[in-house]
């Protein structure tokens, strides 16, 4: 990316709005990453040269456009990406979209955004992109207002979702308070448990999806099946998980409530106050590694290298993509862990993670037909033209590229999922209904940083270091302290 004046100038905007939003944290760069990344996300490495400098800011890659310039803004190269393609699919577009990318490393992206969007002016973001871990800031939080419902770019929602088979629970995340979408994304991240083979066949005598789904609890919204796995396995000398953050975001994104009430106070749904036990029990039973998600260890349980063999992980298709293939120790089958891998259904619905897009409702009132054309394309779109075919296919950038779970089910059910990672599956057999399993009701704006104080404390409790009232008591006073927020009584 060819940097502008501009970085420099969002370098010193970024410095100022750091210190004037820290009262809002968002967690530490390791929290983050552990608790909201959807994977895909990861920044390139010209992104990441960009952000290290403050933004990496650029015209688009295609011939500049004659009609003006979209501002587009992310926190890593790939729908940036993605709008290369659209141009290069769409000739007589006439628009150049200038990129701006700051990673999200140390709460950098958010600040800058914001003060962007509350600047107003040439420069300001006319499409710009969200995460899970702070989505819900921009489109139903303290930055809605920005934001312009999908209605009002000449998008007939209703019509298009359903005829794209858009999961409830995206729709449901990217709606403002009024009930109106104003974001949508193009990944499916609903969960499933991601499973070796090789363990299955050794343990319970198969390897068939259906019937390790039947011996987990698979979509029984129950845990009690799982837990008689995980004892089985821990017989044979296996770990059920590698550590308790590969259940986490399972019993996160299933609780029946949010972190604060309708007060705005602090509570805690039981099935999140459950983890405490969940936890120490994975700790104390041996049915774990005691790992900590995206840490060293972690990664080596992937490839079959950890303290114990570990049968499984839980996530979304993102992180078999672009977590568990990566680290597990070969590029074919026969390698490493490579090929030893299959999907069913998880015990309870959930999903983690996502990147939604947004337009801003102060733009120039002659883009808004342009930015329409690129968010439908990208969100909406469930012909073989459109961008989530390609994505889910892999052919984005030629034949041979990664499958992915993306939002559209029609999309899903009309491509190919088989992957040799998972040993010839075809993961769209399982994320479709996975997707549609999860729920996106129990989320605030400030997830992000009262996961990170609860998974902290949670692991104190179960390494002993403290009793289970005092990590509950600390959990809410760090709560407290950092965000202001009181424990409802």
């Amino acid at each position: 990316m060819k940097k502008k004046v501009i970085a420099l100038l969002l370098t010193a905007v970024m410095g100022s709005s750091l210190l004037a939003g820290c009262g809002s944290g968002s967690g530490t760069a390791a929290s983050s990453t552990a608790d909201s990344t959807s994977g895909a996300a990861a920044v390139s490495s010209d992104a990441g040269a960009g952000a290290s400098a403050g933004a990496s800011t650029g015209s688009s890659t295609v011939a500049a456009g004659s009609k003006g310039v979209i501002n587009l803004w992310a926190f890593t190269d790939e729908v940036p990406k993605m709008v290369d393609k659209f141009i290069e699919a769409h000739p007589d577009f006439g628009y150049t979209v200038n990129p701006t990318i700051i990673a999200t490393t140390d709460g950098a992206y958010q600040p800058a955004l914001d003060a962007a969007l509350q600047a107003g002016g040439d420069q300001q973001p006319d499409i710009y992109c969200a995460e899970a871990a702070f989505i819900l800031k921009y489109s139903k939080g303290d930055m809605q207002d920005y934001a312009m419902p999908y209605k009002d770019l000449g998008i007939d929602v209703d019509k298009e979702t359903k005829a794209a088979q858009i999961a409830q629970y995206t729709m449901d995340i990217g709606s403002n308070t009024s009930g109106d979408i104003d974001a949508l994304g193009y990944q499916a991240t609903g969960g499933a448990f991601i499973y070796r083979r090789s363990i299955a066949k050794d343990v319970f005598g198969t390897d068939d999806p259906k019937e390790i789904s039947k011996i987990i609890g698979g979509g029984s919204g129950s845990w009690d099946k799982f837990w008689d796995a995980a004892k089985t396995l821990q017989a044979k000398g296996d770990a059920i998980v590698s550590g308790d953050g590969d259940v986490w975001h399972a019993v996160e994104n299933s609780s029946d409530s949010a972190w604060l009430n309708d007060a705005g106070q602090l509570q805690i749904d039981p099935k999140r106050e459950a983890f405490l036990d969940i936890s120490k029990n994975l700790t104390d039973n041996g049915w774990s590694n005691v790992t900590q998600d995206w840490q060293d260890a972690w990664f080596a349980d992937m490839k079959g290298e950890g303290q114990k063999p570990v049968f499984g992980f839980f996530g979304p298709a993102w992180l078999i993509n672009y977590t568990l293939a990566p680290n597990c120790g070969g590029k074919k089958p026969g390698e490493g862990t490579y090929g030893d891998w299959a999907i069913c259904d998880s015990p309870v619905g959930f999903f983690w993670g996502g990147t939604w897009l947004l337009a801003n409702k102060n733009m120039n009132s002659d883009k808004v037909a342009a930015v329409k054309q690129i968010i439908d394309w990208i969100t909406l779109d469930c012909t073989k033209d459109g961008l989530q075919y390609k994505w889910a296919n892999g052919t984005l950038n030629g034949e041979g590229g990664t499958k992915d779970a993306v939002a559209s089910g029609t999309v899903m059910a009309m491509s190919d999922g088989t992957t040799d990672f998972l040993g010839g599956q075809n993961m769209f057999d399982y994320f479709i209904p996975a997707n549609n399993y999860a729920t996106g009701k129990n989320m605030t704006q400030f997830d992000e940083s009262i996961n990170t104080a609860w998974r902290d404390q949670v692991r104190s409790y179960a390494a002993g270091e403290k009793s289970r009232d005092a990590a509950i008591k600390d959990f809410k006073q760090t709560v407290s302290d950092n965000l202001g927020i009181e424990a409802a009584k």
